[in-house]
């Protein structure tokens, strides 16, 4: 049985024992919202070396990293360092990205070194095998797509993005809008070039039973993918965005009906005033489905600062109702990240999730803070610097400054006002 289908015959497993003890919840609450699809726990029954990440409504707001070789930069073990990197750094769940090099390979050594949870997107491996072969993507036959899904359920991913949304029709409301930036998703426009070279309908969306039964086999989620996302402010919630919301929404009622666990992808650039609207749109249209936003981007002019502007959407959108937030690096736009830039992009997204956790008032998100005031307010440094975000940047940047009276900081030194007060 999936979780899905255990807790509708009210078994609580271990995994929501797992997740619950983690979150500080009663475990009868998980099983509960897993039952009425506002929770998942995704994590693929054959990936045993994981605990399963629980995401969802009343939970604290999860982290993704997105890690994987290009096909201008292939290092196998620079990505397992990244993968180390994310995790140290907090991040709840890591997606390879791959294209380039051995993607299989590369693949399966995240997933032997991993203590989170997997995803990618398939439709990459998709492209890359028919590169192999000599063969463009838009010549792939469904049956090859389906392959790389089944492929990687089997080697124990727990999450795939599938661009279901993106259809014949959803397309044709993207180009009636007349965006900017046009279809900015790699996996939307490989599958927009497919059905306008093929003049047929998207096979995920087309033969979307035959997902659902793979990913029920392996109890693999669903990320349904937001492939028709805006890529600048000036195309955020659009009709071709609202419209694959839509499609989202009833293919993830198919999905819950078929016992399937799934979570909605949300945009990546969306202005500050739109972003709560986009949370209500979509847990309103997709019965409350965890919801998964990259960003969101609250500006477009500030590549090499990404993950600061993706990290003040980040804390609305989390305050606002999204579960789990996809990390942006100092390099979007720019560059592969380096492992320096995955890990800012994990501690950025990180504090933009607590923010929004204090905000929803999650369980131990505002003690947290309540406990480090304490801390500052008795001077204690050392504490101070355990209770941080991360430890290894606070300390060194006190030690860079260090001052003449240990109790104090350089800024303020004897005229420190808590010392004063004191």
């Amino acid at each position: 049985m999936t979780q899905l289908e255990s807790a509708r015959k009210g078994i609580i497993t271990e995994e929501m024992k797992t997740a619950a003890s983690k979150e500080g919840v009663d475990p009868e609450y998980i099983r509960k919202s897993i039952e009425e699809g506002t929770v998942i726990i995704t994590r693929n029954k054959l990936h045993s070396t994981i605990d399963g990440l629980a995401v969802g409504k009343g939970l604290k707001t999860k982290v993704n990293a997105n890690i994987g070789s290009s096909q201008d930069h292939v290092d196998p073990s620079e990505e397992l360092v990244k993968l180390k990197v994310a995790i140290d750094a907090g991040a709840d769940a890591v997606m390879d990205l791959s294209t380039g090099g051995d993607v299989n390979a590369i693949r399966r050594a995240i997933m032997k070194e991993t203590t989170v949870p997997i995803g990618t997107v398939p439709i990459y491996q998709a492209a890359h095998d028919a590169r192999k072969r000599g063969k463009s993507f838009v010549e792939l036959e469904a049956n090859e797509m389906f392959d790389s899904i089944e492929c990687q359920a089997e080697d124990g991913v727990d999450f795939i993005t599938v661009h279901c949304g993106v259809t014949r029709n959803s397309v044709e409301k993207v180009k009636k809008q007349g965006r900017i930036m046009g279809i900015v998703s790699r996996g939307g426009a490989l599958t927009a070039e497919w059905m306008k070279f093929n003049k047929k309908e998207n096979p995920l969306y087309e033969e979307y039973p035959r997902l659902l039964k793979i990913a029920k086999k392996y109890d693999m989620t669903l990320s349904l993918g937001d492939g028709l996302r805006p890529g600048c402010l000036a195309d955020a919630t659009d009709r071709g965005q609202v419209e694959e919301l839509i499609i989202l929404g009833e293919l993830a009622k198919m999905a819950f009906d078929e016992g399937v666990q799934v979570m909605i992808e949300g945009p990546g650039h969306v202005p500050l005033d739109q972003i709560e609207a986009n949370i209500l749109l979509q847990k309103r249209i997709c019965n409350g489905a965890p919801f998964y936003v990259l960003g969101p981007l609250v500006t477009d002019i500030a590549p090499g600062y990404d993950h600061i502007t993706s990290a003040i959407g980040g804390a609305i959108a989390a305050s606002s109702g999204a579960d789990f937030l996809c990390y942006v690096t100092p390099s979007e736009h720019l560059r592969l990240p380096t492992i320096e830039d995955v890990k800012e992009g994990v501690i950025a997204s990180r504090i933009a999730a607590h923010a929004g956790d204090i905000a929803k008032k999650v369980k131990g998100a505002m003690e947290a803070d309540i406990t480090l005031a304490r801390a500052r307010k008795a001077l204690n440094w050392g504490e101070q610097i355990r209770l941080s975000i991360d430890p290894v940047r606070a300390k060194s940047i006190r030690d860079t400054s260090p001052p003449e009276d240990e109790t104090v900081c350089t800024m303020c030194g004897s005229l420190c006002a808590i010392k004063i007060q004191k």
